[in-house]
């Protein structure tokens, strides 16, 4: 028999897919948050959500196991994994009171305090020898197939730098991109249309790479081995990760770096050459401008270099 919670569970989930245009990963993920909070808790009502019901949640989250790391005790539920949790409940319980139906209202749920998050940077030497290491590879390469691949390599590292992209939005690129213009529009998180910019480093790889493309396959950037003819070959995510780790080896870096970390160097190499904030969080597709702040620390050494520059002057 279903519950009354399960029903309005539910009906939450098909309104953020249709109304509010969540993507299917969104609406899975609350669909878990909110099924294990009624398994927790084992409300079955909108009234059944109290205070003291939300606090004993709140306490079994926080001594819930978390991910087991091979050779180490399993550690308890990270703090910033269970606020997945409570943004979702809380999200469900403003659903609630849009609709009119009582329960505990939204505003009790507070967000655990996390401390703040690390930045996995490269430096500006790092990020031009890793833009590099393809045409180093094709200035020793022979064979055109092979060739095409650096090509496309370069143009996915020159692309992630020049416009911010998302892995996912990156993967999405079709090859009928206007490469007359500086500028073209994405869909990204929660469907949200933006618009990215081009910089000539990024056509001209762009452009290169897909004069020499065989196929009239659709994506922008496919597998180029010879035996994925007939097959859906446009590059997976994964695949694209495992491109850039390539390159940052065979450019000397030492650390991980991932498309996310090109993300960042977007991000920070704007702030460093004036942009203000908020246009860099429009660029990122950021919903909310406390997300893009995690680069502060670049105006903020911006701020260092104004005060030791103009202030106290006797």
């Amino acid at each position: 028999m279903t519950t009354e919670i399960a029903r309005l569970q539910r009906e939450f989930l098909e309104y953020m897919e249709i109304e509010r245009g969540a993507s299917l990963k969104t609406v899975r993920n609350y669909d878990h948050y909110l099924a294990r909070f009624i398994e927790m808790t084992g409300v079955s009502s909108p009234s059944g959500i109290t205070d003291e019901v939300l606090r004993s949640f709140r306490l079994e989250l926080n001594r819930s196991p978390g991910v087991f790391v091979k050779g180490q005790a399993r550690a308890t539920m990270k703090k910033n994994t269970q606020n997945y949790y409570l943004i979702a409940l809380r999200r469900f319980l403003k659903y609630l009171m849009k609709r009119g139906i009582t329960s505990l209202s939204p505003d009790r749920i507070e967000l655990a305090k996390v401390g703040g998050r690390h930045l996995d940077l490269i430096s500006k030497d790092e990020l031009s020898r890793l833009l590099q290491a393809p045409s180093d590879m094709l200035a020793k390469e022979a064979d055109e197939a092979v060739a095409v691949k650096y090509l496309r390599d370069l143009a996915i590292l020159e692309l992630f730098f020049s416009t911010g992209l998302r892995l996912a939005e990156l993967c999405s690129l079709n090859r009928d991109l206007d490469l007359s213009k500086d500028e073209f529009s994405i869909r990204g998180k929660g469907e949200k249309v933006r618009v990215v910019f081009l910089s000539d480093a990024a056509k001209e790889a762009i452009r290169v790479y897909l004069a020499k493309r065989k196929d009239m396959d659709e994506p922008m950037f496919v597998q180029v081995s010879r035996n994925t003819s007939g097959t859906d070959r446009r590059l997976t995510p994964r695949s694209i990760e495992r491109i850039v780790r390539e390159y940052a080896t065979r450019a000397g870096i030492s650390r991980k770096v991932t498309p996310h970390v090109l993300r960042h160097s977007f991000a920070t190499d704007l702030l460093e050459n004036g942009a203000d904030i908020r246009s860099v969080q429009v660029m990122l597709g950021h919903a909310n401008i406390q997300t893009t702040q995690i680069y502060t620390h670049v105006t903020d050494r911006q701020l260092k270099e104004i005060h030791k520059k103009f202030h106290s002057k006797r």
